[in-house]
This record gives C-alpha cells, structure tokens and sequence, in this order.
C-alpha cells in the first residue's frame, strides 16, 4: 500500500506519521501493494479529525473519525472502522460473485438491516447553468445537494452544501484504467 499523509491546521511529527502507517499497514492483507491510501489529518478548537479514502476497483472506502482530546485515539478507531467496512464490502461481493455475476443482485429479505436498498428512483432534465447558479437553484429549492449540467464543461457535475455551511462541487471524472 502506498499511504499519503497530508494536514491542515496540525503538524505531523515523525513519530505520529510513523504510528499511523504502522496502524494502517494493517488494511496490507485486503490490498494489492500498489493501492493508495489518502489520509488527511486536521484540527479546530473542538476535535482533532483524520479522514481516510482508499479508491477501490468499484467505488470509494471512506472513513472519518474525530476525538475532542487525542488524536491518537482516532488512529485505532479509523483501522476497526476501515476494517469493517472492507469486510463488509468484501462479502457483499462474494456474494454477488457466488450468486452468479451475469444476474442481477439482491439481498435475501433475511439479512441484516444494513443491506442497500432503493425504495424510490427520480427522474428529471438537468439544465445548464454554472455552479454558481446551482447553488442558488439547491438553496431555493431547500436541498442540501443539486445536481445540473454544468454550462462551461458540457458534464453532469453536483453541488453540495458543507457542514461549514460551504459549497462544494463534485466534478465526476472517467476512470480509464480498468
């Protein structure tokens, strides 16, 4: 795995960098040697906060975490958190895989609450305009996202509202790798 460390408003001391990779070499066993891990440390006068992203083949493993008093703590809880999530996702495909990957998927009425379910599907025209624009349409409207056409790029972008009470913009990018 090759693990990035980055900060903002906190300053990584060797022996902190080192404890974090040395937690996180524990998500080696799921991940090809080449996968990269994105970690971001940060701080504001209430908690310190770490945010971990690891691209995967089919989408994005996420987790934040923060602690009020030490953010070495926040390390441990990450790990278990990743942990669960990457077994989890790691027996959803099994499961898609055992079941037969030419048929569609979908979880027995027996499993467990957390099974992904799609209860409504929405259709609408996405208009262009900038995301400035955007934001003010999400605003009237009282959404905390908003998803258009964005006017200057000709591609379906989102704008979103931040828990800072920021906006943010979401520019979806094709991945030719695979």
């Amino acid at each position: 795995m090759i693990i990035k460390i980055t900060s903002k408003d906190l300053e990584i001391s060797p022996a902190m960098e080192e404890l974090l990779t040395k937690k996180l070499s524990r998500l080696e066993k799921f991940f090809d040697e080449d996968t990269r891990v994105y970690t971001h440390l940060s701080a504001t006068r209430a908690a310190q906060k770490i945010e971990v992203t690891i691209p995967v083949r089919n989408g994005t493993i996420r987790c934040e975490q923060e602690d009020k008093n030490d953010i070495y703590n926040t390390f441990d809880r990450v790990v278990e958190a990743l942990e669960s999530q990457i077994r989890k996702y790691r027996g959803k495909l099994q499961k898609f895989y055992h079941s037969g990957a030419g048929r569609s998927y979908y979880p027995e009425a027996d499993e467990a609450d957390d099974a992904i379910r799609i209860v409504k599907t929405k259709r609408f025209a996405v208009k262009p305009m900038s995301a400035e624009e955007a934001c003010l349409q999400m605003e009237l409207l009282g959404h905390n996202f908003y998803v258009f056409l964005n006017a200057e790029t000709d591609e379906v972008n989102v704008v979103y509202r931040r828990n800072s009470s920021d906006y943010g913009l979401i520019e979806p990018i094709l991945d030719d790798e695979d």
